[in-house]
């Protein structure tokens, strides 16, 4: 890993969306008691993002580099990340030192929103930023895993509004170069693309470990993004190349949203109605 004071973090699960097809974590994560391992996957998880103070950066990076073992005891937390992310929360090559999120999957959705309500972590972002947000989440689908660890869909029907995607990836060194090539297109698109109504650009480690977490009218909204373009193209190069050491996707029923974002007040009522 880097050193805090030469990070520079290419935000963004490549290229930039959710994949319509399947595809070494070690630092900046907490370990799995080994009671937890024979729990079931989680299905509910937490998102916070935020951009911070400038008098906040040293914490920020403090915070990137200790990761989830600063959080401490979090009721219902099975595994969490500290990420970074491009300039305002982008997926541009300038890293914004200034812009971090936290990923964190719990036991229920209780836990979950007592975590982004009542925490330290959630506090401490929420009283050094300029901007803030939270969301909680069911998982209604996954595919592949974070560090070993999968999340498990919660029972019911899948949703039929609004919906949420979590892409990571693991990026082989020897294919990064190709990887990359096909990341613009593919993000340029997102930001346009209809029905999108969030996407942020995130990194566990420069270059290598990525993740775009967007959020969406519908399904029918994402699936036209995932699966036409420069996504498309994007997608069909990196699982031929074998671009990947491990992935994730994960499909999400969003559950509760709060704060502000890129200049504009994120309404629960607009966003999940």
């Amino acid at each position: 890993m880097s050193r805090p004071d030469t990070m520079s973090w290419r935000a963004g699960a490549g290229p930039g969306g959710p994949p319509d097809d399947p595809g070494r974590e070690a630092a900046r994560v907490l370990p799995t008691p080994p009671a937890a391992r024979h729990l079931p996957a989680p299905a509910h998880a937490a998102l916070l993002m935020s951009r911070l103070r400038r008098s906040a950066v040293p914490w920020a990076v403090w915070r990137l580099a200790r990761g989830a073992r600063a959080f401490g005891t979090v009721p219902g937390l099975r595994f969490a990340r500290v990420l970074g992310s491009g300039r305002d929360g982008g997926f541009g090559l300038e890293p914004g030192l200034d812009c971090q999120g936290v990923f964190a999957a719990f036991d229920s959705a209780e836990a979950a929103e007592a975590f982004v309500k009542h925490s330290g972590v959630a506090t401490a972002y929420r009283e050094r930023a300029l901007e803030h947000f939270s969301l909680t989440l069911e998982v209604s689908s996954c595919r592949g895993s974070w560090g070993g660890q999968p999340m498990a869909a919660a029972a019911g029907p899948a949703p039929l509004g609004p919906v949420a995607a979590l892409t990571r990836a693991a990026i082989k060194p020897s294919r990064m170069r190709e990887f990359w090539r096909h990341s613009p297109p593919a993000e340029a698109e997102l930001a346009a693309a209809p029905g999108c109504r969030l996407a942020v650009g995130l990194g566990e480690a420069p270059l290598l470990r990525q993740a775009t977490f967007s959020l969406w009218d519908s399904v029918q909204a994402m699936d036209a993004y995932a699966r036409h373009g420069a996504h498309q193209r994007a997608i069909r190069a990196s699982w031929g190349g074998s671009y990947f050491s491990e992935w994730m996707f994960v499909r999400f029923r969003p559950l509760a949203l709060r704060g502000r974002w890129q200049g504009r007040d994120l309404d629960p009522g607009d966003v999940l109605a």
